[in-house]
């Protein structure tokens, strides 16, 4: 399948410049799951877990990787950036498509509050007396500016804040291997791989207290669906996005399954507590000058990463989707002339701007606050993915898309199995006081949600929808929906997108066809 183009091969069909090559994808794929939930909340996870959390880490991450694999078969499909939310209106109907681009903005803007807050706790590392709400405040404007550039811009940002984070756990393995084979360091007496089960055993505080890490677990992978809204300015996604998706097991293997191992062998666990470092707490037992320092600075640049790919660039590409369907103000579907959705980024950029005003109110619970809900809404959006790759296979199966050559493996199978260990950590979440706040604040969202649908739904019908692949079985005939006809003389409509949920089937069809299509 081709890339669709306008005309200017370097131009998607929703006017994004296709900027981002294969060098800057794959580095925005890996700096994707590489966050501050590795370098800063496995701390706490370690001393609740201890040497099992290795094992939640592997399970996490293949649970992940089904997800990824499922919306690589979408994306290949048919690469668009708000790719989850156009899916989901395509294949589960309008109400998902407009809950599922509001519910992605609403995770990253919480969680780029999260990490310029988090930005502002490593700065008074070094500088305890400058306030935490400025250094979140200059994070924020400088990321801001240079995602209104250009994408360009973005991309090579993206790609130095994942090199520095690659190469300190590259870093972090390489010394450790060196310690255990060689016994350098101060930690070379001590360090075994026998850590790994002599105390306490694996999960020394039992199998239920190290599943409860589960959430954190999760919020490390959070990201990962990057590549996804990237889609929509990658040169060749048919290509590039295949070979990011296919290269996750090898990076989750090596920085985080990788990392943990060396970690936990060259330090017990029993050495580690929350709110410490990993990362800080190894370097320090080897003897390594400077190295709260170092991983201080790897750990700063991890936070501003994640603000500018997910809580900026990712947010704006939703946004820029909900105004584009209809399910949004108007000026927030505009492109600047540097092909960037200009407004979408302010609004998001504003909306962080909450964050600052936080840290400035309630610094000490501020992270506390804001991330109780990224876990919720990540299960919340990574569970619609796989629910429309079922739909979507559903409709290839009855003629209503065209089938991707980038197949998921084990579907519908894996989908469930997915589902089932979304469910499950659900329940986890809803079990502790704690955590329990993000399962609230997730119910009074999509209330909210419920409650604007009618007058997005209303916006929606005077708005030219975005156009489904050219030779998408779903485009004969072309419609825009249950009852809107196509023009006089059964024109193509040149801006519609085509809802498989609203496709009409004969009556003799079976009921889960119906089903699939919404049609009784």
């Amino acid at each position: 399948m081709s890339s669709p183009t306008t005309g200017d091969p370097g131009t998607g069909t929703e006017g994004y410049k296709r900027s981002l090559g294969s060098r800057q994808m794959q580095m925005i794929a890996i700096g994707g799951t590489i966050g501050t939930g590795l370098f800063l909340g496995a701390g706490t996870a370690i001393s609740q877990a201890g040497p099992s959390l290795i094992i939640w880490y592997a399970a996490a991450g293949a649970v992940l990787f089904l997800v990824m694999r499922a919306l690589g078969e979408l994306l290949t499909h048919h690469p668009v950036s708000g790719s989850f939310a156009d899916y989901a209106h395509r294949f589960l109907g309008p109400f998902w498509g407009y809950a599922t681009a509001w519910t992605y903005w609403i995770m990253w803007v919480t969680t780029g509050m999260a990490e310029i807050t988090a930005a502002g706790q490593y700065v008074n590392y070094w500088y305890p007396g400058f306030d935490q709400w400025k250094t979140a405040l200059i994070s924020l404007v400088v990321l801001a500016c240079a995602n209104l550039i250009s994408v360009k811009i973005f991309g090579e940002l993206e790609f130095w804040f994942a090199i520095i984070k690659v190469t300190a756990i590259v870093g972090m393995i390489l010394i450790g291997l060196g310690v255990l084979i060689i016994g350098f360091g101060d930690a070379g007496d001590t360090a075994s791989v026998s850590h790994l089960w002599a105390d306490g055993g694996v999960a020394p505080h039992g199998v239920w207290n190290s599943l409860m890490t589960l959430q954190i677990v999760l919020f490390a992978y959070l990201g990962v669906e990057l590549v996804g809204v990237t889609a929509g300015e990658t040169k060749d996604p048919e290509k590039n996005i295949p070979r990011a998706i296919n290269s996750l097991p090898l990076r989750f293997g090596l920085f985080y399954l990788g990392a943990l191992f060396v970690i936990l062998s060259v330090v017990s666990w029993q050495e580690f507590h929350p709110g410490t470092s990993p990362f800080v707490a190894a370097f320090t037992k080897i003897g390594i000058p400077a190295a709260a320092g170092i991983v201080n600075f790897v750990v700063l640049t991890s936070a501003l990463s994640s603000c500018n790919a997910g809580g900026l660039y990712a947010t704006a590409r939703m946004l820029r989707t909900a105004g584009r369907s209809g399910h949004g103000p108007e000026a927030l579907g505009r492109l600047s002339k540097r092909g960037v959705p200009a407004t979408a980024v302010v609004v998001s950029a504003l909306v962080m701007a909450l964050g600052v005003l936080i840290n400035a109110i309630d610094p000490e619970h501020a992270f506390a606050y804001i991330t109780a809900v990224s876990t919720g809404g990540a299960i919340t959006v990574w569970s619609i993915i796989l629910v429309t790759h079922l739909k979507y296979r559903r409709a290839v199966a009855v003629g209503l898309a065209r089938k991707s050559t980038y197949r998921m493996p084990g579907a519908p199978y894996t989908n469930w199995l997915a589902l089932a260990a979304f469910a499950f950590v659900t329940l986890l979440i809803a079990w502790e006081s704690e955590t329990r706040i993000a399962l609230y604040v997730i119910a009074i969202w999509f209330a909210l949600l419920g409650a604007g649908y009618p007058l997005a739904r209303r916006r929606a019908a005077r708005t030219p929808l975005v156009a489904a692949p050219a030779d998408d079985p779903a485009n004969t005939p072309p419609h825009r929906g249950p009852g809107r006809a196509p023009p006089p003389g059964g024109a193509p409509l040149p801006h519609a997108r085509p809802s498989v949920a609203a496709e009409r089937l004969p009556r003799t069809a079976p009921a889960w066809q119906h089903f699939l299509t919404g049609r009784r």
